[in-house]
């Protein structure tokens, strides 16, 4: 049998005073807030069977996976973080920058945000959705049984959620169902047509209580 269940997790607050959109920058670390984050969501998951953890290759990621790798450490010590880069962030045209001064200083970057339905400024939804329900499978497959985390970043966890809802992948990033922290949970349904698919089955905000206090969001 594969998989139980798969935690998608989104990653903790990021230190980032100057606002900046860091994406796939290596340098962005949690801030102490994103660790306590962190934290609070694999303590939520406590006592569950979770054989495997795989993070994509963000800093903030790798970060974020550490609480859970260490409570899988207490009972497999020799358990080491998996690294998918199906999890990673969408590229951005604004990387780097802060993204209202800079249409401020060149209102000509404005064509970057013609269409958001594609989007124009980054990877389109449907490769972000189509990579990361492969990491998915991949993961499902992966084990015998137990139930494996998946440290991934807001867009692209909301892309499997709107996906095995069924959904448009395209919304308003500040209506996003996926907080800091947060853990989106899914399943294999084999009885969801005649071949099967995944199937949301929970989501939590286990840092909820840390949220109001975030300075850095990080939503693209």
């Amino acid at each position: 049998m594969p998989a139980d269940l798969l935690h998608l997790v989104r990653h903790g607050e990021v230190f980032n005073p100057a606002g900046v959109l860091y994406g796939r920058l290596p340098e962005f670390h949690l801030s102490e807030r994103g660790r306590r984050m962190a934290q609070l969501a694999a303590e939520s998951m406590a006592g569950r069977p979770i054989v495997a953890v795989t993070s994509s290759p963000l800093t903030r990621t790798r970060e974020s996976a550490q609480p859970w790798l260490d409570g899988l450490r207490s009972a497999v010590p020799s358990a080491e973080l998996g690294i998918d880069e199906r999890l990673i962030e969408p590229p951005n045209v604004f990387e780097g920058s802060n993204v209202r001064a800079s249409l401020k200083r060149n209102p000509l970057l404005l064509r970057h945000l013609i269409n958001p339905w594609k989007p124009s400024w980054g990877e389109p939804f449907a490769s972000v959705a189509e990579r990361m329900m492969a990491a998915v499978a991949a993961a499902h497959a992966s084990v015998e049984s137990g139930e494996v985390v998946l440290v991934s970043h807001q867009l692209p966890i909301w892309m499997v959620a709107r996906t095995v809802q069924g959904k448009p992948l395209a919304t308003d990033p500040r209506h996003r169902r996926c907080t800091l922290s947060s853990i989106t949970t899914v399943a294999w349904d084999p009885n969801a047509g005649e071949a099967g698919a995944f199937a949301e089955i929970d989501y939590q905000e286990p840092a909820a209580a840390l949220l109001a206090e975030s300075i850095d969001l990080g939503a693209v």
